[in-house]
């Protein structure tokens, strides 16, 4: 599982790749944790090149989301493939999410 956070036109990117299951999470978690810091911008995860997510993933993002909205932020998933969505729409995560 590869992380790579980016600010791009002042929102913040965090580019996944690979396969975020429950052996990638702590790794992953850790590398995605600069999230936590980020005021006053827009924190978009761009999913183009995940392979797949798993509840602890998930978890991730959830805790993500919610310590932007705490800062007054947004929280944006982009590019995710049908595997991806499915597991989002399964779990009822992509009621909570936005999607761009």
């Amino acid at each position: 599982m590869n992380v790579r956070i980016e600010e791009i036109d002042g929102n913040v990117v965090a580019f996944l790749a690979g396969i975020l299951d429950t052996a990638a999470a702590p790794e992953t978690e850790k590398a995605m944790s600069p999230l936590n810091d980020v005021e006053g911008k827009d924190i978009i995860i761009d999913c183009t090149d995940l392979e797949y997510i798993s509840s602890a993933g998930l978890r991730i993002f959830l805790g993500i989301l919610q310590n932007a909205e705490d800062k007054g932020g947004h929280v944006y998933i982009k590019g995710i493939n049908d595997e991806v969505r499915g597991v989002f729409t399964i779990t009822g995560f992509s009621n909570i999410f936005e999607f761009k």
